[in-house]
């Protein structure tokens, strides 16, 4: 049986938590599972009626012929023509409680209901929850979130492929959007400008943080606007197939002065630090140690603000390298070797009274022997000399 997805891996990961069936119901992870699979129907919007749409897939641990997965009653159309590794399937869901009930029937039927259970506890819904405990009151659910996360952290060379497209797509989109847009555009329309550039590439925008002149502000708005002689911040996030892209550039409209300049050769020359030893078998905390070398050569009156993350299908996924940031979360590759293949997101920002918000994010993945850039362009002022 041809599986999407290291099998073997996931198996040992299971094993590691003593877990013996895994089910997995959130649409990023079933994509996942199912080698791109996603119902069209609800590709963005799940919600319907009083509930909202689940797919759910059931895998006993190393016994992938007796996986499940149950759907919507409109999907099997849709499986004619991208047929699903999963033999059983039980197309048969309206709601999400009715999720819960079939998939504990078919943890019955395969003589799972008194084991340990895997399950993503923040994409469960409530009464799914409810519905598996009433009908398998001697089963253990524990949480898999950061395992599922941890499975998919080394990407392979078609995952690489989207987030190289992806990438791509959103700086060449920023710098059609950055080169057009005429003084004094409000930067809600500036928003709207990208989100057009990258939906025609194909892709579905997630979001444009935008901050014009003076101001701190990154939400698009029609009360702030992008005049001559000031600066722009596009940061944006838009997925190809379901994989994201998140990178973030800068703009002044007309020419930079010596001390935008200056600034923002700091702010990329501490997104560049860790570039400079990256590469399989370094810890997060030696790249991280890398940037902050360079933060203590800056100018010491600017506060500079640095984040790594891992990328992916979703924002911050694996591998976990910065306890530390705006999103805290448990770190294992701080101290653990990262591998080829896993993707991180740098990013450095600096804010400073009188000229705005200075910020480069870039997207690198990790080699055997150092690293590859995607969307790496435009990373320095990119000039609009519009009238």
């Amino acid at each position: 049986m041809h599986l999407p997805f290291n099998k073997e891996k996931l198996d040992r990961l299971l094993d590691a938590e003593g877990i013996d069936f895994l089910l997995i119901n959130d649409k990023n992870t079933a994509q996942y599972l199912l080698g791109g699979y996603k119902f069209f129907f609800f590709a963005q919007k799940d919600a319907i009626g009083i509930s909202r749409y689940l797919p759910t897939i059931g895998y006993p641990k190393d016994k992938p012929e007796d996986a499940f997965y149950i759907g919507h009653m409109l999907e099997a159309q849709q499986q004619q023509v991208e047929p699903l590794w999963i033999n059983n399937i039980q197309n048969i869901q309206w709601n999400t409680e009715q999720a819960g009930k079939e998939a504990a029937k078919q943890i019955k039927k395969l003589g799972y209901s008194n084991k340990r259970i895997g399950i993503e506890f923040c994409n469960t819904p409530t009464d799914t929850f409810l519905m598996l405990k009433e009908n398998l009151p001697n089963a253990e659910f524990v949480d898999v979130l950061v395992l599922m996360q941890e499975l998919r952290a080394v990407k392979t060379d078609f995952e690489l492929d989207l987030l190289k497209n992806a990438s791509n797509f959103i700086t060449t989109s920023m710098e059609r959007v950055m080169k057009t847009s005429k003084p004094g555009t409000n930067t809600q329309s500036i928003a709207q400008a990208l989100k057009e550039e990258e939906t025609n590439f194909g892709m579905n925008f997630e979001y444009c943080l935008v901050a014009a002149g003076k101001s701190y502000n990154r939400t698009p708005s029609d009360k702030l606007f992008w005049n001559k002689g000031d600066v722009l911040s596009l940061d944006s996030g838009a997925n190809l197939n379901g994989y994201l892209g998140d990178l973030c550039r800068m703009a002044v409209m007309g020419k930079p002065t010596d001390t935008m300049i200056d600034f923002l050769s700091q702010v990329r020359a501490i997104n560049d630090a860790p570039r400079k030893v990256i590469h399989e078998g370094i810890t997060g905390n030696e790249l991280l140690e890398e940037a902050y070398k360079e933060i203590n050569k800056c100018d010491k009156n600017l506060d500079f603000k640095f984040v790594a993350h891992g990328m992916g299908m979703i924002q911050h996924e694996a591998p976990h390298i910065y306890d530390k940031g705006i999103i805290p979360y448990p770190a294992p590759y701080k101290d653990k070797a990262l591998e080829a293949g896993m993707v991180l997101s740098i990013e450095t920002d600096l804010k400073y009274e009188g000229i705005g918000f200075i910020k480069l994010e870039d997207t690198v993945v990790v080699k055997e022997n150092g690293f590859e850039a995607f969307g790496d362009n435009i990373r320095d002022w990119v000039c609009n000399d519009q009238d």
